[in-house]
Parts: structure tokens; sequence; C-alpha cells
């Protein structure tokens, strides 16, 4: 069957950190010429959606609407938002975690917050660190954007919000809920928002553990391309077999498939 709509990853599949990947341009390039929904599904809370459409734009030859950026950072507000807790928090992240946060009516709170949110933050520091743990230990709800341990980038994989995340759950002794792939709380609402059964959908990324693994977790069809994390060579040993592997998106055939 052809696929009808398509879940796309960003980092590592479209681009590596600051490096073009010619292949990932021109694969939204085909998706917009076919008419064929798509929406980017990206674990990264640095950024706001709208400076994700202005990077794909100004950086990477990528002129895509607003409503096709769904970050972890979008899903961890309407989580928070069905959840209903009061509408304090304390947050670990980016400005682009930070200020979604706040444009949606949450108030920061250092001492008694209803919800702790960790992201990646690329100043944190044993402060933040304290703030958090002790918020945690009184009972705040703590949140994970996102499990990814690390972030392919073009000095190399480097330490990602998962790494951050893990250190306050030693730290803490609680769990945190996760949101981003490949948890179903950041699926569930991508195929909502595309509005097609998950058998029509594939879900497209570098990542084995938190990409492809979204997409079988959550009943969803995939596509790993080794540009990124997940290497040729470690396919063969894969627990689950992704749908479709891929050296290059450039090897895709959208008539085929």
């Amino acid at each position: 069957m052809k696929y009808k709509g398509y879940l796309i990853d960003l980092d590592g599949t479209i681009y590596k950190g600051k490096d073009r990947i010619p292949a990932g341009e021109a694969f939204v390039h085909e998706l917009q010429k076919r008419d064929i929904p798509y929406l980017f599904v990206t674990n990264n809370t640095t950024r706001t959606p709208e400076s994700v459409q202005e990077m794909l734009a100004q950086n990477f030859n990528i002129d895509t609407p607003l409503s096709t950026v769904y970050t972890a950072t979008l899903a961890t507000i309407d989580y928070m938002n069905d959840l209903g807790l009061e509408k304090t928090v304390y947050v670990i992240g980016e400005a682009g975690l930070k200020e979604a946060i706040k444009a949606a009516g949450y108030v920061e709170d250092k001492e008694n917050p209803a919800y702790v949110v960790v992201g990646l933050d690329w100043q944190v520091d044993y402060e933040k660190f304290a703030t958090a743990t002790l918020a945690i230990q009184k009972g705040a709800h703590f949140i994970g954007t996102n499990p990814d341990l690390n972030i392919p980038t073009e000095r190399g994989l480097l330490p990602g919000a998962g790494s951050l995340i893990t250190l306050l759950e030693v730290a803490t002794r609680v769990k945190p809920v996760y949101i981003g792939k490949p948890n179903a709380i950041i699926m569930d609402k991508a195929v909502e928002h595309l509005g097609l059964e998950r058998e029509e959908l594939i879900m497209v990324g570098d990542n084995y553990l938190t990409d492809i693994r979204a997409g079988i977790d959550n009943g969803i069809p995939t596509l790993l391309v080794t540009t990124g994390f997940t290497k040729a060579e470690e396919v063969a040993d894969l627990p689950i077999a992704p749908t479709h592997v891929v050296s290059s998106l450039a090897e895709w055939d959208f008539d085929e498939n």
C-alpha cells in the first residue's frame, strides 16, 4: 500500500546539526510536490515551532507551514493541560521550552510547583538540578520532555535531555512521565493532528531508540534512514526490525510506497 501521511524526525534525518542532508531536503520537497500530508515530529525543545520553521527555511531550503511542526514542547503543554493541575511549574530547559509554557499560562514557582518539566538545557548547572530535585521530592509532577540520551550534531553525539532527566530520576528516585518519542503521548497527538489511521502513516527517522520505536510501539509502520544515530551495521541486531531501512532518503520510492 502507499502511505497516506508521513511523520518525520528532523535532526539526523532532514539535517544533521548545522549540516545539510540534501536527500532529506529533496524528500520533503517530493512530499510537497505530491501533496502528501506530513508532520515534523521532533523531540527538540530548544526551539519554538516558529523558530524551527524559520530555521528550515533559512538553513535547509525547506519552506513548510507552521502547522507541520509538532515539538515535544507542544506535546508537553497538551499533556499538562489535559492533566489539569495548578498552573505552576519549574522548568529546566532552553527559551523555546520556557517561553511556550509561559505563553500557555503557566507561572514559574521554584518552591512548590505543580510540575517540574525538564528538557535540554545548554546552561544547566548544579543549582537548577538542586531546585528541581527538592520540588520533585515535595510532590511536583515530574515530566521529561524526551528520553534522548544523546543528540547528533556536527561535533558528534552530545548529551541529550534524557541524560539530564536521568540524573534527576536517580537523585529523587522518582520516575518521570516522558512525553517525546518513542512514548505514546506525543505519537497519539501527532496521529490525531494528521487525522489518518495509524497503518496509513509511516514514521521516518534516524534513531531506532526514539523514532523507530515510536512507530513500532504505537502501531505505525517505520522507515529507518541510517544518516544519523543508528548506523547501518547495527540494523541486523535490532530487536524488532523497522518496516523499511534505507541508507539515504534518496532511495525511497514514493510510487511503490
